[in-house]
């Protein structure tokens, strides 16, 4: 085959054959890393790493399959050098002193990254598989996948989400079968116990959920504690990275927030979607009352209310929700 058939003949069935994983490719990276902006760059990565062995492509797997072999061997190897990303909650025991000045910021902890359901495009048409994905990608998830090892986070990736045999998982990681199973007992057993409560989580599409956060949104832009505080679960949690402090505990909550939600107005939300989970773009009004980015805010929502306010202190990442820097007067 000549280069010139190469660039066009063998590029164009790469692209229109590849191209189709691209989301779910990216939700692995994202779950194995952690991260939104470094699993969007390792897919980058990945393609150009599958376009230049596509011509050796042999078939005697499936087209994802592979795909997927590549993702793997390229997250494993970057998280060689990086480490895990934890929330605050991970870290230490939460604050009782809700008056009391916050920890400084710890920027230099890697911390982990909310994804924008947008880049994940449209859900399965399955309403299992779209109620399974949902569940992988919250971020409950993606922060109690932290505590496992790279190879383990893989091993139970590859057979618990994309359902591999245990013999396909043994030979992409060089080892055994046996191996394989026993790293996946122990991973679901450190799943189960970092966050025990994970299904009673409320789906998206229910209408009481859309209708509690609504009213969540309302009470938070007019700083109406009681009325926010009884939307709140008995154990609800506040956590705000990159502040290692956070707050267990309704009342804890409340006595926070009530140091910073007075004055009605002086916060404004824009809704959006973040690991399958309601999220907003909270903004601040600054001294001219013009209101810019301030914090993305992730809740997590069950049938008892709302369970966990993660609030991420980084305006970094409005541009990858597609949030403006500052809201019109």
């Amino acid at each position: 085959m000549s280069s010139t058939t190469r660039d066009w003949a063998l590029d164009e069935d790469f692209a229109r054959a590849a191209d189709p994983f691209r989301r779910e490719l990216l939700a692995h990276c994202y779950r194995m890393l952690g991260s939104a902006h470094e699993a969007e760059d390792l897919v980058q990565e990945i393609y150009l790493l599958a376009w230049r062995g596509y011509p050796d492509f042999e078939g005697r797997s499936s087209l994802r399959t592979w795909l997927h072999r590549i993702a793997t061997r390229a997250c494993l190897k970057a998280l060689e050098r990086r480490a895990r990303r934890p929330m605050p909650s991970g870290l230490g025991g939460p604050s009782d002193a809700p008056e009391s000045p916050l920890a400084p910021r710890q920027a230099e902890i890697p911390w982990l990254e909310p994804i924008p359901d947008a880049l994940f495009g449209a859900t399965p048409a399955d309403p299992a598989a779209t109620v399974e994905a949902r569940h992988t990608t919250r971020l409950a998830f993606a922060a109690a996948l932290q505590h496992l090892s790279p190879r383990q986070r893989a091993v139970l990736l590859l057979r618990d989400v994309l359902a591999w045999r245990a013999a396909e998982v043994a030979e992409l990681l060089g080892t055994t079968t046996a191996s394989v199973n026993s790293s996946l007992q122990r991973a679901r057993a450190r799943l189960t116990r970092a966050d025990p409560v994970e299904d009673q989580v409320v789906q998206p599409t229910d209408p009481r959920q859309r209708a509690l956060v609504d009213r969540y949104a309302t009470a938070f832009e007019n700083a109406d504690m009681p009325g926010l505080v009884r939307l709140l679960t008995e154990d609800a949690v506040l956590e705000m990275p990159p502040i290692p402090t956070w707050f267990a505990g309704r009342e804890n909550v409340e006595r926070f927030l009530s140091t910073r939600l007075r004055t009605p107005g002086a916060m404004r939300v824009v809704p959006t979607g973040a690991n399958g989970q309601p999220a907003f773009g909270v903004y601040m009004s600054d001294a001219t009352g013009e209101h810019r980015a301030h914090a993305l805010m992730v809740l997590t929502v069950t049938a008892a209310g709302i369970r966990r306010i993660t609030l991420f202190h980084d305006p970094a990442l409005f541009p990858v929700f597609r949030l403006p820097d500052r809201l019109a007067r």
